[in-house]
């Protein structure tokens, strides 16, 4: 049985319920129907009441009569005589009528065997073609393959409830899926930066020190020298600081924080007196529930990667609003410049680890942003055109927000 195909075992199944009961209520009707038919005719009780009847009627007519004693006696005879003959002609249609009974019968039931092998086979179809197709779909999900998107509606409506179940575990179990890959690589990433800058401190302590115990005492013509050991050893130690940052989660405890103070307190402090800059907080924006810090140096990042990219002028102009999406409702800080902007190819990568266009940088800056982000539960989105500036937008649930008094 397991060989034959699960379409063919259902419209197996669902023959045999409806072609069983057909054939026992044929079989049972047509052998009822027979000898009830011979009853209902009554020949022999006809002929038994014919053949006394006749007796009866010698029996009258051999005594003295009367003329209306005759005609009653005749009137009864006629009578008598009538209802044999249509007892007779009724056997004689019932003894024709039962092999038209059954071979009706037999027709019925190949009409029946004929109907319900159709609907048999529609519903083994409506039932299988579905199952089938949702079969493939647990392989795809397995394989992580993507399902195919619009699918053709077979089978009753729940099937498609099915399906859009079906479809929407399939997006969750691929988001998890990134997401773990994501965390595995950020993880590796930043053991790895937490390595790097635990190397780096190790000999950056003594070597700052003895590039101050030289230049106290160093020749004229050794000055320039020693000012690049001393620039040079900033440079790594402001690197091992990036290194040791991005190497380690955000820890601390969290407050409720107004991004609004956070942001123009950011940007007095990042962005330089040449460069103009506007913040502009929306009304209502809740308190964000975080790690003031952290998020101060998010932003803080943002403002001087925007900073960098305006150069010599421009503007930079920072936007908190709150804005309902399919996710909820989201707390936004969006901070955009007018400088270079980013190459489209590149904006997709621009939070990645190690990702930078600036010479002696470590690419860790905007990684460090989506790390903060991430660890409040929000995102990153990045929009560039080049030549035109950059939007960077730190999104944030407001599930995550408390109330502003």
């Amino acid at each position: 049985m397991k060989s034959i195909g699960y379409r063919s075992r259902l419209f197996l199944i669902l023959a045999l319920f409806a072609f069983v009961p057909s054939i026992v209520l044929t079989i049972a009707w047509s052998g009822a129907m027979a000898p009830l038919l011979a009853r209902v005719s009554g020949t022999a009780a006809w002929d038994s009441v014919a053949e006394s009847g006749a007796r009866a009627l010698k029996v009258a007519r051999s005594t003295t009569r009367s003329a209306d004693d005759e005609r009653v006696l005749a009137e009864h005879e006629r009578q008598l005589t009538t209802s044999v003959s249509y007892a007779h002609r009724f056997e004689y249609l019932t003894q024709r009528f039962i092999p038209v009974l059954l071979i009706s019968g037999l027709a019925g039931l190949a009409l029946l065997t004929l109907l319900t092998s159709r609907a048999a086979g529609h519903l083994s179809r409506q039932l299988s073609r579905p199952l089938h197709e949702l079969v493939g779909w647990t392989e795809r999900i397995r394989r992580g393959e993507p399902l195919p998107p619009g699918a053709e509606a077979r089978g009753a409506p729940e099937f498609e409830v099915l399906r859009d179940g079906m479809r929407q575990m399939a997006t969750d179990l691929e988001a998890g899926r990134l997401a773990a890959i994501e965390a595995e690589r950020l993880a590796a990433f930043r053991e790895s930066a937490r390595q790097v800058a635990h190397e780096l401190k190790n000999p950056l302590t003594p070597i700052r020190f003895a590039v101050e115990r030289l230049k106290r005492g160093v020749p004229p013509e050794l000055a320039d020298a020693v000012d690049v050991l001393q620039t040079e050893t900033a440079r790594l130690d402001a690197m091992a600081r990036s290194f040791a940052q991005f190497g380690r989660l955000q820890e601390g405890p969290a407050s409720d924080v107004d991004l609004e103070d956070l942001v123009r307190s950011a940007a007095r402090t990042s962005v330089p007196l040449h460069l103009s800059y506007t913040v502009e907080a929306r009304e209502g924006v809740p308190l964000l529930h975080g790690q003031h810090d952290a998020l101060s140096r998010a932003v803080g990042n943002v403002l001087l990667n925007a900073v960098e990219a305006c150069g010599a002028s421009g503007a930079i102009s920072a936007r908190i609003i709150t804005r309902m999406t399919a996710l909820g409702e989201e707390i936004v800080i969006g901070i955009r410049d007018t400088g270079v902007g980013i190459a489209p190819d590149r904006v997709g990568s621009i939070f990645e680890p190690y990702v930078t266009d600036k010479t002696g940088g470590t690419g860790l800056g905007l990684a460090i942003v989506k790390q903060t982000v991430l660890a409040h539960g929000g995102r990153v989105e990045a929009e560039s055109t080049r030549g035109a500036g950059t939007e960077i937008r730190l999104i944030f649930p407001a599930a995550h927000a408390g109330s502003k008094d």
